[in-house]
């Protein structure tokens, strides 16, 4: 049993003493969707310095918790609050909410973030699904000796994130009028934001949007055998697109001006996804 393993085993424990819930889907908020776990039916909280070896978060705005409980009856665990790559810890500890939430009984993880858009057209307030991501500028989650009670050693990533749950999410918007754009996600490091030329870059390799969470998660997901989701909030336009220097302040209230709709949407999203469960 690797050490991963085993201390995964111990926060399990520490929730499993706590609440026996067992959660459908698991889904991580973003900046500005905090508040959308106070309005669930909530049947328990349980803060993460209560989790042995649990890593807490130390972003503004991040409550640092989980909340357990019912959207539209169906089971979820909600991670109000996400721990970042940047914040010091090694990506075990950033990834491993997402491999205890999976180890809780989830098997959907439904991933939210506010990204910097570089796909032409993209305004701050833009909704994106996340249909594929790049990675590479971080390390992988997977480094290290295998959990094999998680998954194998060289899992596929062709399909990171599940068609079958992005139909869910655009007939969710279809059905609330809501405009969607779809796109690549890529993942750096942070926690400063990216100069122009690397917003050059990500273009030219691809990315549509681009944050500092998110793509190491669906790794370990999908490691796992979890099926993913992910929607973006373009919080605002990356460097170099946009004509202002970027800052947190920024970011938030872009986030929290788009959360009614963003809200709307997840739920919606979720009762969708849970047809296809």
């Amino acid at each position: 049993m690797t050490e991963i393993y085993q201390k995964l085993e111990k926060c399990l424990k520490s929730v499993r003493d706590r609440t026996d819930f067992q959660p459908e889907i698991a889904l991580i908020l973003g900046s500005g969707l905090g508040d959308y776990a106070n309005r669930i039916e909530i049947e328990a909280v349980l803060d993460y310095h209560e989790i042995e070896g649990f890593p807490t978060s130390t972003v503004p705005g991040h409550a640092g918790r989980f909340v357990f409980g019912y959207v539209q009856s169906i089971p979820v665990v909600i991670m109000q609050g996400r721990v970042h790559y940047y914040e010091g810890y090694s990506m075990a500890d950033v990834v491993l909410p997402t491999r205890l939430m999976g180890m809780m009984g989830a098997k959907v993880l439904f991933l939210t973030n506010a990204s910097g858009g570089i796909q032409d057209g993209m305004h701050a307030g833009d909704l994106m699904l996340i249909t594929d991501q790049i990675s590479d500028f971080v390390p992988s989650p997977l480094i290290g000796p295998n959990p094999d009670e998680l998954g194998v050693r060289f899992p596929d990533m062709s399909h990171i994130y599940d068609s079958g749950l992005q139909d869910a999410v655009r007939a969710a918007a279809d059905r609330l009028q809501i405009p969607l754009k779809e796109g690549v996600y890529i993942q750096l490091t942070g926690p400063n934001y990216e100069s122009p030329a690397e917003i050059r870059m990500c273009k030219t390799i691809g990315a549509d949007a681009v944050g500092m969470s998110t793509a190491c998660e669906a790794i370990a997901a999908n490691h796992m055998g979890m099926k993913v989701c992910g929607i973006s909030c373009i919080s605002n336009l990356a460097a170099g697109i946009s004509k202002k220097p970027l800052t947190h302040a920024e970011v938030q209230e872009s986030a929290d001006r788009v959360a009614p709709l963003f809200q709307k949407l997840v739920t919606e999203s979720i009762a969708e996804i849970a047809k296809v469960l």
